[in-house]
Order: C-alpha cells, then sequence, then structure tokens
C-alpha cells in the first residue's frame, strides 16, 4: 500500500510542478490539471525508456557540468516526445523544452525547500 500511495503523492507532485511551469509560459503548455496528471505519467514513463535505453547502450553519465548539460538536453527531448502522447500538452519547439526542462527543475527544487523547512 505504501508503495501505490508513494507513486500517487509523486504523479501529483510532478503535476503541480508541470501546471505551475505552464502557468509562468516557460515553452510548456497544459490545458487544465487533468492534462498535467496525464502529462507527469506519460513523461515518466518516457523517461525511464529513455534512461534504460542509455543503460542498455552502455551510456553513462557520471556528476559535473557536461553531465548536466547531457540530463538537460534529455529532458527536453522527453518533453518533446511526450508533447506527441498528451492531448492538451504543447511544448514550443527545442528552446522551449530547453527552457520548460530548466523551470520544471527550478519549481522542484524550491518545493523542495518548502518541504525542507517544515519537515
Amino acid at each position: 500500500m505504501g508503495v501505490i500511495l508513494g507513486f500517487i503523492i509523486s504523479l501529483l507532485v510532478a503535476a503541480v510542478v508541470i501546471f505551475i511551469v505552464s502557468k509562468l509560459n516557460l515553452g510548456l503548455n497544459v490545458t487544465g490539471f487533468v492534462a498535467a496528471i496525464i502529462a507527469a505519467l506519460v513523461i515518466s514513463i518516457v523517461g525511464s525508456v529513455v534512461v534504460w535505453l542509455l543503460g542498455l547502450l552502455g551510456i553513462t553519465l557520471g556528476g559535473g557540468l557536461i553531465a548536466a548539460i547531457i540530463m538537460l538536453i534529455i529532458a527536453a527531448v522527453v518533453l518533446m516526445i511526450s508533447d506527441k502522447f498528451v492531448p492538451g500538452m504543447t511544448v514550443k519547439g527545442f528552446k522551449g523544452a530547453i527552457i520548460a526542462a530548466i523551470g520544471i527543475s527550478v519549481v522542484y527544487w524550491v518545493l523542495g525547500l518548502i518541504a525542507g523547512i517544515f519537515a
């Protein structure tokens, strides 16, 4: 039961983050919260497949600036692929996907800081 509850909470937090980034007009747009939930689910599935494929090819990323840039590009590509599967979600090209990926990271970071205050 704990795993399912954790998954649902993670999905809802991701949907809130996507919804916030959409409202900030950072290259990603969702039509509503339901579309944000579907987008969060699809993004997690596509992201998992991409990471699995990279691992299958033997591509590993260490730490550092180069790895961060590569992960940002991968996140943008995942957003662009997910755009094709989610009705109600649009990504404004590669530049918009990069900006949205940065926005998603920043919003997650801020939420983490807020959650840390109350922990």
